[in-house]
């Protein structure tokens, strides 16, 4: 996709799963990214696996400071910023609303929805004067609907979804154009600690979420960044205020309508019968 040939990139959470993804698929189509990640380790082995074309830097996303340091670092190493990925996120808080602590509550937005604000706000304050640039978040199927998701957490991703469009509307007049992507089940280290109680049992947690896809795919990392290569690029120059589903249908049909199925014959007869 040559829409985001010589940009540069920062991508929150990007030492592991989706994070990583992105960045692989980013520096493959020609761009330079900033990993910025609280996972040291990891962020910097997928620096090295990525070469030159990639820079870390430990970042915690509830902190203005780190994302500050981390946009100043693509600007400083790479050149003007062009696209900001909020990325980074976590499970949080779990269980009854009635037992829920406050405290894992307020952690569970500060990474979710705190470091999504201060992402766009820290990329608006570099990509505004220029009048260019692209945001984009990550939302969540259970963004769009209930019982997907902790409460916490959806929340935040609802949240995100609100947060893309109204910021979209505000930054359209700068040129900037800010978009969501709300991933349907995705085998991640996160999703497989969910699934199996371990981050690194890929195998069994794909297994579980092709048993709950309408498609039969369990969604992959890359299938996400790919929905994200293609809104940070200037083939989506029209798309802006969209939060773009990825997710097998799991939202649009979970299951399929007896109706679909339904023979014309059987549905004249149930006419009949019931208008008689």
């Amino acid at each position: 996709m040559s829409g985001v040939e010589g940009k540069v990139a920062v991508v929150t959470g990007a030492a592991s799963g989706i994070g990583a993804a992105t960045a692989r698929r980013f520096v493959a189509s020609g761009c330079k990214v900033v990993l910025a990640d609280l996972q040291e380790d990891l962020g910097k082995q997928l620096t090295e696996e990525i070469g030159e074309a990639a820079v870390f830097v430990r970042t915690d996303v509830t902190q203005e400071s780190d994302i500050a340091q981390a946009v100043d670092l693509a600007e400083s190493h790479f050149g003007p910023l062009d696209v900001m990925v909020n990325n980074a996120g976590i499970v949080g808080a779990i269980g009854p609303i009635a037992e829920t602590s406050t405290e894992a509550w307020d952690a569970t937005l500060d990474v979710m929805l705190r470091g999504t604000f201060l992402g766009m706000k820290h990329a608006a304050r570099v990509m505004q004067p220029r009048g260019r640039g692209v945001i984009l978040s990550l939302s969540s199927t259970a963004g769009l609907t209930g019982g997907l998701g902790p409460h916490a957490y959806t929340a935040a991703k609802h949240a995100i979804v609100g947060l893309t469009k109204s910021v979209a509307s505000e930054l359209s007049p700068s040129g900037i154009r800010v978009n969501a992507v709300a991933p349907g089940n995705t085998v991640t280290p996160m999703t497989s600690t969910v699934v199996t109680g371990k981050p690194d049992a890929p195998d069994v947690t794909e297994k579980a979420l092709r048993s709950m896809s309408p498609l039969g795919i369990a969604g992959q990392p890359d299938d996400i960044a790919q929905a994200l290569l293609y809104l940070a690029s200037d083939e989506a120059r029209f798309v802006t205020g969209h939060t773009l589903v990825v997710d097998a249908g799991q939202t649009t049909a979970p299951e399929p309508s007896p109706f679909h199925t339904m023979r014309p014959s059987v549905q004249r007869e149930a006419g009949r019968k019931t208008s008689s």
